[in-house]
């Protein structure tokens, strides 16, 4: 499989080119055009209840798209929901954490679970209380809203993350929800609150954008009732 990042930035799409009777699997709607060759189907990942957890726990589809290039190779462009980047993670054995709404594609030789966090980490880190966890050998595609910024943190090195631009993050990185500030004043007066304190080694990613911040400046447009 070859794939490329088309427009990247704000308006990321991904364009994969599958070789003869190779699959992908996509989030659910993620299809924005496809070679004449490519068989579309629809699967349950993980079976019923995998499927059940993931669709009402993480708030991703219950089914996943899985695309085939029939006979020779063929060409797939996936748009994400989200204004924002795409970007490809290689799996080698390991795991990686995606906040809900965040995965986009993956090799059908990826295993892609739904898995609780503690409800501390669940309530207040922003990725939600339920993470989509992909683990194995082959390439995962994950999106954000904005940009992504990727930090490697070296073993032992800490680094803080505001919780509303968490993406994704190693599953061998630990982490704990604390104040921004020392005081409780200033981290509320300062807009921050609480962050996201990690601990390498491994790597961090980050999307440049608040989903939070920037529906409140929406609201701030629309008309009152």
């Amino acid at each position: 499989m070859q794939f490329e990042t088309m427009q990247p930035g704000a308006f990321a799409l991904l364009k994969l080119t599958l070789e003869a009777n190779e699959t992908i699997k996509a989030e659910s709607d993620a299809m924005m055009s496809m070679s004449s060759n490519i068989v579309l189907e629809s699967k349950m990942e993980g079976g019923l209840l995998g499927g059940l957890a993931r669709s009402f726990l993480s708030g991703e589809s219950l089914f996943f798209q899985t695309l085939t290039a029939q006979s020779k190779s063929g060409e797939v462009i996936l748009a994400p929901a989200l204004p924002g980047d795409v970007l490809a993670y290689q799996l080698n054995g390991n795991t990686l954490c995606i906040q809900s709404g965040g995965f986009l594609a993956a090799e059908s030789s990826v295993e892609i679970n739904t898995k609780m966090q503690n409800l501390g980490k669940g309530l207040f880190s922003g990725a939600g209380l339920f993470v989509v966890k992909v683990q194995g050998i082959g390439t995962v595609f994950f999106n954000s809203f904005g940009a992504i910024v990727t930090k490697e943190l070296t073993a032992g090195e800490e680094y803080i993350v505001d919780t509303g631009h968490l993406v994704a993050w190693e599953d061998s990185m630990n982490y704990k929800i604390q104040k921004a500030a020392s005081g409780l004043m200033t981290s509320l007066t300062s807009g921050e609150c609480l962050v996201c304190k990690f601990t390498g080694p491994g790597k961090v990613y980050l999307q440049s954008r608040n989903p939070s911040s920037f529906g409140a400046w929406v609201k701030g447009y629309l008309p009152e009732k």
